[in-house]
């Protein structure tokens, strides 16, 4: 039997956490061969893409893919962890001129490049020691901004009619975004404690909710030999990139890690990546462009071949 290879997109479960389900997989998959692709708390919910076998290679590729979320804002109440399962630090009631417009307007303040800093209970490292170890030991230390990217926020349900108003939005974002953090942001630009209430992650990189399968649907095709069944191929994680098919001739150079010349190049930048296929469809490698002549043709070399 040929080794078990692809991507499976896992709806993780509440109550474990991302390297739970990898554990859950590897036994149920019968390799070690196992990774994800983008940490989520244990009280979130959603997409993990799961990469089993050769998918491993392409790991990074997807973690560094944007994700897509469905959350909850709190306003009013803020936590020491920025979520709901913290311990409650500050509140403040609704006041009357707290808005929609208001809202909505703070709300578009947060689209594109934004800087957030890493909350303490997050497994950023600090001169070695993951934050949130530090924090459960009553330490607060000082961590460096980071820009992260907010493609698209949108607030979808916004309930102003309690005293602790809340703001269902969806969220658009680049990797290593903290949507705690983003949660007490908006609530700090409103004038107001704030803290994330709810969490799900919709898309990550070019899988969607709907694509996903539960822990006890893997079990089950494990149990029957159909586990393949449920697998994305590995290029699935890389149709960010053009796609290019390679002449017969030249397949086995390519698998040998050779550079390939393309005579009809698209409209590709230095640096560009590439798809590489046999005619056949099967996926080679990736490349990425290194050289640009008009007159020659394009050149690009291997980053992954496999």
């Amino acid at each position: 039997m040929s080794e078990l290879s692809g991507i499976l997109p896992l709806f993780k479960p509440e109550g474990m956490t991302s390297h739970d389900c990898v554990m859950k997989i590897r036994r149920l998959a019968g390799t070690r061969k196992v990774g994800h692709t983008g940490t989520l708390d244990p009280d979130v919910t959603g997409v993990l893409p799961i990469c089993i076998g050769k998918a491993t290679k392409v790991a990074d590729y997807l973690h560094d893919e944007p994700k897509t979320y469905r959350a909850e804002l709190t306003i009013g109440i803020a936590t020491d962890t920025e979520d709901a399962g913290g311990q409650i630090l500050e509140t403040k009631e609704k006041q009357d001129d707290l808005t929609e417009a208001e809202l909505r307007y703070v709300f578009e303040r947060f689209t594109g490049a934004i800087t957030q800093v890493p909350p303490m209970y997050s497994a950023v490292k600090v001169n070695g020691k993951r934050l949130h170890e530090l924090a459960r030991e009553g330490k607060i230390v000082e961590r460096q901004p980071r820009q992260v990217m907010i493609y698209g926020i949108n607030p979808e349900e916004i309930r102003l009619d309690k005293p602790y108003p809340t703001v269902h939005f969806t969220v658009s974002c680049s990797k290593g975004t903290y949507i705690r953090t983003l949660c007490a942001d908006i609530g700090r630009e409103l004038g107001y404690p704030a803290h994330m209430s709810y969490l799900q992650r919709i898309k990550s990189g070019p899988f969607t909710l709907e694509q996903c399968v539960t822990l006890q649907t893997v079990a089950k095709a494990a149990e029957e030999n159909t586990l393949h069944t449920l697998l994305y191929p590995l290029d699935r994680a890389l149709i960010q990139y053009p796609a290019v098919h390679v002449p017969q001739g030249r397949v086995q150079a390519i698998l040998n890690g050779l550079s390939q010349r393309h005579v009809n190049p698209g409209d590709w930048e230095k640096g560009d990546k590439l798809r590489l296929y046999a005619p056949d469809g099967t996926f080679l490698a990736l490349h990425a462009v290194v050289e640009t002549d008009r007159d020659t043709g394009v050149e690009s070399k291997p980053v992954k071949v496999f």
